[in-house]
Parts: structure tokens; C-alpha cells; sequence
């Protein structure tokens, strides 16, 4: 079905990049090569050979909350253990977040840490607040926008996507296409979030836009909390953690995900047979857009594979692989422009108008803070 075009501007920043060609690979010389576990670039590490060598050497990468359906990582990982020979280990697949940011901590040094990291922008702006991200520059780190990356290299984005309502039409006679029909007594005990917004990213935008759909801002998050109290209250909220194992059985017939999880469950739906109509809508009433952000672990037990992972991740190849699955490559716009991108794959992603524009730091910061401490308290009565 064709998707609906957006009527807002509260939506993340895919901002247009520099014209400047991705290929080259922006080594520079310096004295003598640096350990992969100190190196800032490949530059740095002696060259992409030199830092490719030292991750094959390695042999291994450990990651976590890595779904395979999950914008394209399970493409992601086959990819880059047949193009390296390196073995790509996942622990706790379907966490969120949060438990990324928890194994840093507690498995620091003990070998078992996640190399690299994948988490939404708070939870990367509080990883490299705590000390817990080396720097690192990938080739294409120049052109990232600077609103999509921290200064220092600790973090940056990767791939985005937009709030959006997914519906089973098997099982829901007319689907929401907006915040406010989430509010009519047919979808009672429908209703749910991929995710406690507490610890998950996705869930966590979910209230963003809820906000911005009931009268609050950038600045002012409580007007969601408040609606998904309301829809708590009146039954129409489910506890549920929406999946496509939950959605396959008629658990979580309503869904509020990003849009590039919810059309790719609709494709996993018909390919598999299974017997769901899932449908996707992006709220005109409460639009909102975020990207996922890597970064490296500072004690990463594979220093070489972790920064050669950044570089797979950046290349026009990795990020033309998230496309694939409907999730908009940070690159996406210098891409464009040099000719490397997947103009097929691009012509399926939902049209956006209107100037975008995203919370700051400080106003993601606050929205999460706000966020820990009543949310529970609001959907539990």
C-alpha cells in the first residue's frame, strides 16, 4: 500500500551532506602505526590493510541486541563474516538498549564485553558520557552531518526511521492511522509499544510522539506519558512487548514501532505465509524520526574487529544493506549525490515533507529523565 505522507515537521534530521565523493579512504600519514585498541582511524592503525589484517588475526566480534530482522542485520552480519572470515558472536538478541550499556559495565575485562554498540542516541550520549566509547573516525566520518555524531568520534548514527502505527487488518476492521484514533474504544486491549520506553529506544520514541500528538514538544514529553496513561487506563494499552511472534498469534494487533521494523514484518509476514495483513501508517499528528547510533567499546577484547565492523557499517555497501530494509542510511544524501546509492531500495522509502527538525542533547536528555521517573507509576495506575 502506498504510505502516507507526512504533514509535520517534528521529524529527525536527515540532513543533506557534503557533495564530496565516500571512496576514498582518507588515510593520512603519520609516523608509525598505532595499536587497533588506541587507533582513532584506519589512518591511524597503519592503513585499512594493515587494520583488516589485525581483525582477521582477532578472528572474532562480540556484539549484542542484534535481531536479524532488525534493520537488516541478519544480511549485516552474513556479510561481514564472509567478506572478513571473522566470526560474529550476538549475546541477548532481543535486548534492548539499556542492556547494552549494563554489559559494557559488567562485563568490562573479562573478555566477554560487546565490542561495538548499537543504541539509540540517549543511550550513546550517556555511554560516552561515562567514559565507556573510544574514538574512533570512520572513513566517511567528514561526511556525517554534525548534528548525527559526537565531536569526538565516540558515537555516531548509523541508520534512522520514523515512529509508526503497524496494524494486523486481519484482526482490527479499520486500522489507526493517527495518535488520536488510538483513543476509541475498539482497539481496547490492542495497543502496544515494542519495548518498555524505559530501556528501549523505539519505545521511547513512541512516548516522543505521543507528545508531540497531544500538545507537548521537544520540551515537554509528559503530554505523553499522560496519553499512554490514559490508554492504559481505559484498557486499550497492553503490557505486552510487541514481536512479530507476539503480532503472528494476535497479541499485539496495533503496534507503535519504527516504520522500517514495521514494513519489514509485513514482508517477513508474506514470504514466511503467515497469516497476518500487517499495515503501516506514520502519524501525521505525532511525527518523529530518531537514528541509532555505533560506537566502539573503549575496552573492546577485539579492538581491530570492533573498528573494521564501524568501517563495514559506514561503507556505501552496509549502508546500502539497512536500506534494503527500509531503514534510512545516515549517508543516504551524499550517497545520492556520488552515485552508490540504491536508487530502487530508496524509491520504496515513505515520501517526508516539511523542514525536519529533532530534539537537541539537552532535550532528549531531559525527555529521558522525565520519562524513568513516571512512567511507571502512569501505566500502572
Amino acid at each position: 500500500m502506498p504510505a502516507p505522507r507526512l504533514r509535520t515537521a517534528f521529524v529527525a534530521a536527515f540532513l543533506a551532506l557534503s557533495a564530496a565523493p565516500l571512496g576514498a579512504c582518507g588515510d593520512k600519514h603519520v609516523a608509525a602505526p598505532r595499536a587497533p585498541a588506541v587507533a582513532t582511524s584506519a589512518a591511524d592503525a597503519g592503513g585499512m590493510a594493515a587494520l583488516t589484517a589485525a581483525a582477521k588475526k582477532e578472528g572474532s566480534l562480540n556484539t549484542i541486541a542484534l535481531p536479524r530482522d532488525w534493520a537488516n542485520y541478519g544480511v549485516l552480519i552474513d556479510g561481514f563474516e564472509k567478506k572478513y572470515g571473522i566470526k560474529l558472536s550476538v549475546e541477548n538478541p532481543d535486548g534492548a538498549s539499556q542492556d547494552e550499556i549494563n554489559a559494557l559495565k559488567e562485563h568490562r575485562g573479562d573478555g566477554r564485553a560487546p565490542d561495538v554498540i548499537d543504541v539509540g542516541g540517549s543511550f550513546a550520549q550517556t555511554a560516552a558520557r561515562e567514559g565507556l566509547l573510544a574514538p574512533y573516525e570512520v572513513a566517511a566520518f567528514d561526511r556525517i552531518p554534525e548534528a548525527q555524531k559526537d565531536k569526538h568520534a565516540r558515537w555516531y548514527n548509523n541508520y534512522g526511521g520514523y515512529v509508526s502505527i503497524g496494524c494486523d487488518a486481519k484482526r482490527v476492521k479499520t486500522c489507526p492511522s493517527t495518535f488520536a484514533d488510538l483513543r476509541k474504544p475498539e482497539y481496547k486491549g490492542q495497543v502496544s509499544l515494542n519495548g518498555d520506553p524505559t530501556e528501549s529506544e523505539s519505545a521511547f520514541a513512541g512516548v516522543y510522539a505521543a507528545a508531540l500528538a497531544n500538545g507537548g514538544s521537544f520540551d515537554d514529553v509528559q503530554p505523553g506519558i499522560d496519553f499512554f496513561a490514559e490508554l492504559s487506563k481505559n484498557g486499550n494499552f497492553t503490557p505486552v512487548q510487541s514481536s512479530p511472534d507476539t503480532i503472528a498469534k494476535g497479541q499485539t494487533p496495533i503496534s507503535i514501532d519504527w516504520d522500517f521494523l514495521n514494513l519489514g514484518y509485513a514482508d517477513q509476514f508474506r514470504e514466511k505465509g503467515v497469516d497476518v495483513d500487517w499495515r503501516t501508517a506514520i502519524p501525521f499528528d505525532g511525527s518523529f524520526a530518531e537514528y541509532y547510533a555505533n560506537g566502539v567499546n573503549k575496552d573492546a577484547p577485539h579492538p581491530a574487529a570492533a573498528r573494521l565492523w564501524q568501517e563495514y557499517l559506514f561503507s556505501p555497501e552496509g549502508q546500502n544493506i539497512r536500506l534494503g530494509a527500509y531503514a534510512r542510511p545516515v549517508l543516504m544524501d551524499a550517497m545520492a549525490q556520488d552515485g552508490t546509492l540504491d536508487k530502487a531500495a530508496a524509491a520504496k522509502l515513505p515520501t517526508v515533507e516539511g523542514t525536519p527538525t529533532f530534539p537537541t542533547k539537552a532535550q532528549t536528555e531531559k525527555a529521558r529523565r522525565i520519562v524513568d521517573r513516571n512512567w511507571a507509576k502512569a501505566v500502572s495506575g
